[in-house]
C-alpha cells in the first residue's frame, strides 16, 4: 500500500472544513479511483482499529474526519467556528446590508442558491426569519455582530440587530 497516498489523504480530510468527495481526494493526491478507495478503506480501519477519539466518517457521498458520538459533546465548546463559503458570505453582507430585507428580495438578488445559504446562516444563529405574508423578513442577530464586528473602540462598536434596537435601525442604511 502507498502510505504516501493514505497520508495525503488523511491531511487533506483533516483540514477540510466539511466533507469531501472522492473526486476532490483524488484531485488533491493525484491517485486514482481504485488507489484511493484502497488507501481510503485502509485509513477508516486503522482509526477504527486502534480505537481512536477521531473516526473517518462518509456521509451523503463524500468522508469526513469526525470526533465519535462519545467524546464530542466533552470538546464541543472548543471547536472554532468552521470558515463560511464565500458564497453565504456574500448573502449574508447582503442581509446585513438591506435588513429587514424580505427573503424574495435575497433570493431574486443571490438566486436560488440563497435558499440553502439562508438555511446555513439560520442553523449558524446569525440570523433570524420572521414570517410575513407568504415571505419572511430576515435580521441579523446578536450573534453575528458579536461574530463579525471590529475590535472595542472601533467603528463596530456602534453595529447593533434589530433584535436589539429596531426602531434605530429603519432607513440608516
Amino acid at each position: 500500500m502507498d502510505m504516501e497516498l493514505v497520508k495525503r489523504i488523511e491531511a487533506a480530510l483533516f483540514m477540510s472544513p466539511g466533507k469531501i468527495t472522492l473526486k476532490e481526494l483524488m484531485k488533491n493526491t493525484k491517485g486514482n479511483v481504485a488507489s484511493v478507495r484502497i488507501a481510503l478503506n485502509q485509513l477508516v480501519n486503522e482509526y477504527h482499529s486502534r480505537d481512536s477519539a477521531l473516526e473517518i466518517k462518509e456521509d451523503e457521498g463524500g468522508y469526513r474526519m469526525a470526533i465519535r458520538e462519545e467524546y464530542a459533546k466533552d470538546v464541543d465548546h472548543l471547536a472554532v467556528s468552521p470558515a463560511i463559503h464565500k458564497g453565504i458570505l456574500k448573502t449574508l453582507a447582503f442581509i446585513s446590508y438591506k435588513q429587514p430585507v424580505k427573503q424574495s428580495e435575497v433570493i431574486n438578488f443571490r438566486n436560488s442558491k440563497a435558499y440553502d445559504h439562508i438555511k446555513v446562516l439560520k442553523e449558524k444563529g446569525f440570523i433570524r426569519k420572521e414570517k410575513t405574508g407568504i415571505t419572511y423578513n430576515i435580521y441579523t442577530t446578536k450573534k453575528f455582530h458579536q461574530h463579525f464586528s471590529a475590535k472595542k473602540g472601533s467603528a463596530g462598536e456602534d453595529m447593533r440587530s434589530i433584535e436589539e434596537k429596531p426602531e434605530t435601525i429603519s432607513g440608516e442604511i
